[in-house]
């Protein structure tokens, strides 16, 4: 994995943002897997005036979101196919119909599950997939117990995550505790994973993922056996890492080699 540690949450949206608009520079008809929640929300606001400004366009790009809840329907403004068109879709130039969301209004989840599964497939895969993490390590939907190797299915949300959700949902209101969530697997299938984590509120997390045994127990520690997943942390994020200064290190030797291969 790689680690970098920055500043501030304003830092972590801007490398993120870069990396995005750095893949849609080099291949304009990617695959990109995007992911809900209020960490991406500085990242997508970066990629709208990159797209406003010229920078990128998403005119060639399909998209596949990280999950949904189960028995919302994208009309509701708690559903996650809300909150993509609200917070990037409805600003950029892409085609909603090359935009894919688990549908949580699905008659037949299972058969949704394996439907979606496939569409990824048929797209090629996702060249770059954008997460976040929960404060109990879950990435997507996958809760602690997920298995490493599993696909996109219905899940069951902890106590846990239902109770950092419910913020957005009004006191009376309908609040899903099942998700169809892509699997472990189908992260892992992606070619560039990046996964932004800003808080201290995130630092367990964190350090687990990175430092802790490879285990059900923390699903983003899966990570480990990614070939090409880079974490973007703020200072609080990052906290409890055991060598900051070591990843820093590590970073800017990084940096050093790429500048060097490009100039090659």
């Amino acid at each position: 994995m790689q680690i970098v540690i920055l500043k501030n949450s304003v830092e972590v949206a801007e490398y993120g943002a870069n990396i995005f608009i750095e893949q849609l520079q080099a291949k304009p008809d990617s695959v990109l897997g995007l992911a809900t929640g209020s960490t991406p929300m500085s990242l997508y606001r970066q990629l709208i005036n990159a797209n406003q400004a010229g920078e990128v366009s998403f005119v060639k790009v399909k998209s596949f979101n990280l999950d949904e809840y189960l028995g919302l329907d994208g009309s509701h403004p708690q559903s996650y196919r809300y909150f993509m068109n609200e917070q990037l879709f409805d600003h950029i130039d892409i085609d909603k119909s090359q935009t894919f969301v688990p549908p949580g209004d699905a008659q037949d989840p299972i058969e949704a599950c394996e439907r979606y599964e496939n569409q990824i497939i048929e797209a090629g895969g996702i060249d770059i997939q954008l997460l976040g993490i929960g404060r109990n390590g879950h990435i997507g939907f996958n809760e602690p117990s997920s298995g490493l190797m599993s696909r996109t299915r219905v899940k069951t949300l902890t106590k846990a995550t239902i109770d950092d959700n419910a913020r957005f949902f009004s006191e009376g209101e309908y609040q899903p505790h099942l998700s169809i969530t892509m699997g472990i697997g189908t992260i892992l299938d992606a070619k560039k994973v990046v996964l932004l984590a800003t808080g201290d509120n995130k630092a367990d997390a964190i350090k687990a993922t990175v430092e802790g045994a490879l285990s059900a127990s923390c699903p983003a520690s899966a990570l480990q056996l990614h070939r090409n997943a880079v974490l973007v942390l703020d200072e609080a994020a990052a906290s409890k890492l055991s060598d900051c200064d070591f990843y820093r290190h590590i970073e800017v030797e990084n940096q050093k080699l790429r500048a060097s291969l490009a100039k090659s």
